[in-house]
């Protein structure tokens, strides 16, 4: 049996959205169990996300310490950001956030790692990208205001932050995952055996 998420599609008698935000909404589902029986579903409608790891020629990884209201904390994390686009290419997106929030650019893409951030509650999917040869973007910086305006900006050697995920110090999702990620990669098939930068993204389809 091969270890691989498969798509399915329960029956729903009924939908309605009783929250509509900004940039998500809350569902509620009626959906039929195996066992014929019907239940609610709850759970909040995401465009979708993309993060990036970005490595520098040191081996250190950009992060940015930014205020999170709902976990009351300021988190270290990798430049990320919504898919505001319907089926906006991913790596442009991607591209984009390096940009406005490091004013960085890079010359190597590829994907590293493709996530479900909380499947039991949420859609929301990210796609966290390995970007490499990185560069200070030309021009003036992205003018940033509410949290970003606050943000901090560090390059951070990969095994410090490994140390970091595991003693429990850092928590952002995309972080974790990219770093964890990033050194399983490195000491499997090695960084150039990852996917290319716009390999098909089944959860978020989306225009070349």
């Amino acid at each position: 049996m091969a270890i691989k998420d498969t798509p399915e599609q329960w029956e729903i008698r009924a939908t309605e959205t009783p929250f509509v935000g900004n940039k998500t909404s809350v569902r509620t589902d009626d959906v039929v169990m195996p066992d014929g029986s019907v239940v609610h579903r709850d759970y909040q409608v995401h465009p979708g996300s993309v993060a990036v790891l970005a490595l520098d020629e040191e081996g250190r990884v950009l992060v940015i310490k930014q205020y999170r209201h709902p976990v009351r904390h300021k988190l270290w994390e990798i430049p990320a950001g919504l898919l505001d686009v319907p089926g906006e290419n991913p790596l442009h997106a991607a591209q984009r956030e390096l940009y406005e929030e490091a004013h960085v650019k890079a010359e190597d893409w590829r994907v590293l790692t493709d996530v479900y951030t909380t499947p039991g509650g949420c859609d929301e999917a990210v796609r966290i990208f390995l970007a490499r040869d990185l560069s200070e973007a030309e021009g003036q910086r992205f003018e940033v205001e509410d949290e970003e305006a606050d943000m901090e900006h560090a390059r951070v050697p990969v095994e410090e932050l490994v140390r970091g995920v595991l003693a429990g110090d850092l928590h952002n999702n995309c972080l974790v995952v990219g770093v964890l990620s990033l050194v399983a990669a490195q000491r499997g098939d090695g960084l150039d055996a990852l996917r290319p930068a716009e390999a098909p993204w089944p959860a978020r389809p989306f225009d070349a």
